[in-house]
């Protein structure tokens, strides 16, 4: 850090705290904040610029984020140790702060190299997958897929690699409950993903998620690109690893028989999903990806905050910019 690089970072200025840059020693005087660190501060944790008494809140980002469990001086460290979590009253006030999409004219758009499927939708990514309706599966289709690793898509240069989509659960559950309809819905939507050109699906065959209820439930039909198998009908997990390579490899041909082309940027669906947040994800990596998800969305693409639970006690802050409820 050069000397001229400021030691904290203030988020907004109705915060009673601040962020340190790197770990500071006690007695760091913090320059325009007119306080001095009352002891060690790590870095990424929070300074407090005034003194917070027991029962108020503690704000960052101009939010609050926690309430002092007891008196806390200026220029202490604010963490767990006087930090708790309270009920309090948020204002929704739904789409009270929406504002109007600056779409980009259909004209000036951004385009990207993308693959037309014969449905008319657009994929990024030309992938075979490898799809279970059980946990007890998910073994098998790792290996299906592993067998397609390293140079063995060498001759198949337009298939950008075959997946296992993966799960813990598809048994031991109510078949009318809402986990399993969720469960159902999840495949089906990798099932038909614009990204899969073939599918292949593999249970167990003793299994509550029994591939036929899906494919009733949704209308799913076998074919060239979409097949089925279960590992008790096949003969145990070798020999259903045999067979879904063999049927992976009949796919091939006709997955790698596509070409990409120029589409607008209008057929762009970007999900946000955490990677791992840190003390520094709400400084950097969450504003710069907002800014490219409003970027997105101006050139008529759609971007999906995927990980609800991430928003927990900021709720209201989306429920505002909401143009419905």
């Amino acid at each position: 850090m050069t000397e001229s690089a400021p030691l904290t970072i203030r988020l907004n200025a109705a915060d009673n705290v601040v962020v340190a840059r790197a770990k500071l020693e006690a007695g760091t005087d913090i320059p325009g904040e007119g306080v001095v660190a009352a002891g060690p501060i790590p870095a990424g944790h929070k300074i407090a610029t005034v003194p917070i008494a027991a029962g108020e809140p503690i704000r960052k980002y101009n939010q609050i984020i926690g309430f002092a469990s007891a008196d806390i001086a200026a220029g202490a460290h604010v963490h767990t140790q006087n930090c708790e979590f309270r009920s309090f009253e948020r204002d929704y006030a739904f789409g009270a702060d929406t504002r109007p999409t600056d779409f980009v004219p259909e004209a000036e758009r951004a385009s990207f190299r993308g693959i037309v499927r014969s449905d008319g939708r657009v994929a990024t990514r030309n992938y075979i997958g490898v799809l279970t309706t059980v946990n007890c599966s998910a073994t098998a289709a790792k290996h299906i897929a592993r067998a397609f690793e390293g140079d063995a898509l060498a001759d198949f240069p337009n298939v950008d690699g075959v997946v296992a989509f993966t799960h813990g659960t598809g048994c031991a559950m109510a078949l009318d409950g809402e986990g399993f309809a969720l469960l159902q819905r999840l495949m089906w939507g990798y099932a038909r993903h614009p990204n899969m050109a073939g599918i292949l699906l593999v249970g167990l065959g003793c299994e509550a998620n029994q591939i036929k209820f899906l494919l009733d439930a949704y209308g799913l039909e076998e074919g060239p690109a979409f097949r089925t198998m279960n590992i008790q009908d096949t003969g145990g997990t070798r020999a259903t690893v045999e067979a879904g390579v063999q049927v992976i490899r009949e796919m091939l041909p006709e997955a790698n028989h596509v070409e990409r082309q120029d589409v607008s940027a209008t057929n762009l669906t970007v999900a946000l999903q955490c990677g791992g947040s840190d003390a520094y994800s709400g400084i950097t990596a969450n504003p710069a990806l907002g800014a490219a998800a409003d970027l997105v969305v101006r050139h008529g693409g759609t971007a999906i905050l995927a990980e609800t639970p991430e928003i927990y006690g900021a709720e209201h802050l989306l429920t505002r910019r909401a143009v419905s409820r």
